[in-house]
């Protein structure tokens, strides 16, 4: 009977990839969620253009 060759553990096996897969996925939800997410910054850039807007109307007074 041959030994099979220890794996070294930083190869690639097929679990290891899904796992880094679903990590990275993890990683982009949590930076997303952190930021507050698109409807956030659509919110504040909506609030910007309002308030840019807004300010020459009232200085003109």
């Amino acid at each position: 009977m041959a030994e099979e060759p220890k794996l070294s553990p930083f190869a690639l096996t097929q679990g290891r990839i899904v796992l880094l897969i679903l990590g990275a996925l993890l990683l982009v939800i949590a930076i997303s969620t952190s930021l507050g997410g698109i409807n956030a910054y659509q919110q504040l850039r909506e609030a910007n253009a309002a308030a840019t807007s807004a300010a020459p109307v009232e200085a003109a007074e």
